[in-house]
């Protein structure tokens, strides 16, 4: 399962993490001390928009996947693309850029793919967010790129 920091905290770890479903636990005291970070796990906040429309997947879980190919030692993650370009670069999958909403604390850019798994039931928990990412004109090259538009992304490996 996929999880992070809380979305209103400043503190905690910037990037996603994909957790196991069965942990193993080291020496640990049960409760909260309040000194500590805390994790929490990861729910899509796609509000019906597009690229997601339909999907059903606003407020349920957001499942995780380690990826390991043969024989491939490189990998690499393409904003903005479909399509790996380069000789011996094969696409692994292609979807849409996501990341925490722009008003909350950063995380890391993730390329979701465009046809998603959903966990769980939709509960709105919220904890680590996933919002689609779009692109805005300014510093931001017009084109090629299109203020709103929702950018795409590939991983591709070699």
């Amino acid at each position: 399962m996929a999880a992070g920091a809380h979305y209103t905290h400043a503190g905690g770890g910037a990037n996603y993490l994909c957790l196991p479903k069965d942990p193993e636990w080291g020496n640990h005291q049960d409760g909260f001390s309040g000194t500590n970070s805390y994790l929490y796990g990861a729910e899509y906040e796609t509000h019906n928009q597009p690229p997601f429309v339909g999907s059903g997947l606003h407020d349920h879980d957001v499942p995780c996947a380690v990826c390991h190919v043969s024989g491939r030692s490189a990998h690499l993650m393409i904003p903005g693309r479909k399509t790996c370009k380069g000789d011996g670069w094969v696409a692994e999958y292609s979807g849409y850029l996501m990341a925490e909403y722009h008003g909350h604390p950063r995380t890391e850019w993730v390329c979701m793919d465009s046809e998603p798994e959903k966990g769980g039931t939709p509960v709105n928990q919220n904890g680590a967010l996933f919002y689609t990412v779009e692109g805005r004109c300014g510093v931001l090259e017009c084109p090629p790129y299109v203020d709103g538009r929702e950018i795409t992304c590939v991983v591709c490996t070699k």
